[in-house]
């Protein structure tokens, strides 16, 4: 098996055929459930590669996102796109993609946020079910509740957070596609 490295790449600065062979795989991976705003939202951040011999073999990316807990901002690191390659499931590759984004989350963020319906993965790793409801801002200023969402969301408390009550309202910005 060969060497696998782990890059973290401040925005889009992968090499054309490395970024091109993340999205390969991201797509592949979640087996049609990913669509062009999904990839979208991976943009505008921060993206984590695992690499064996320059090729891409997982990959996660984090943007900035404001996310407001009860009445207070947080610059948050969101978490986006998660994804290993399929037929390479179960080999570490996602564990060392997130133990990354771990480091840099707490680097680099109040808070990290991730929306999955894979909640074991993530919680051996650190990550918390969020416990309260989910609301989201929309453009016109309006709050709106998002309880589909509610028990989908995960954080990673950084040194900022780590007083975060996990029953309070959390909300985010809208977007285009999936808020969370």
């Amino acid at each position: 098996m060969a060497a696998l490295h782990v890059e973290v790449a401040d925005g889009d600065e992968l090499p054309a055929g490395v970024l091109e062979g993340v999205r390969e795989l991201t797509f592949a991976a979640f087996g049609g459930r990913f669509d062009q705003h999904d990839w979208e939202h991976t943009y505008g951040g921060w993206r984590v590669v695992a690499l064996e011999e320059g090729v891409p073999v997982a990959g996660a990316a984090v943007v900035p996102r404001l996310l407001v807990v009860g009445d207070r901002p947080l610059a948050a690191g969101y978490v986006e796109g998660v994804a290993t390659a399929p037929g390479r499931e179960r080999q570490g590759l996602g564990s060392a993609v997130l133990a990354a984004v771990g480091v840099l989350l707490r680097e680099q963020y109040e808070l990290g946020a991730l929306s999955t319906g894979r909640h074991a993965f993530y919680e051996r790793l650190g990550w918390e079910r969020w416990g309260g409801p989910t609301q989201v801002r929309l453009d016109d200023g309006r709050v709106q509740r998002t309880p589909d969402d509610d028990g989908s969301l995960l954080v990673l408390r950084c040194p900022a957070s780590t007083d975060l009550d996990p029953t309070a309202a959390i909300t985010c910005e809208e977007r285009p596609g999936d808020d969370w």
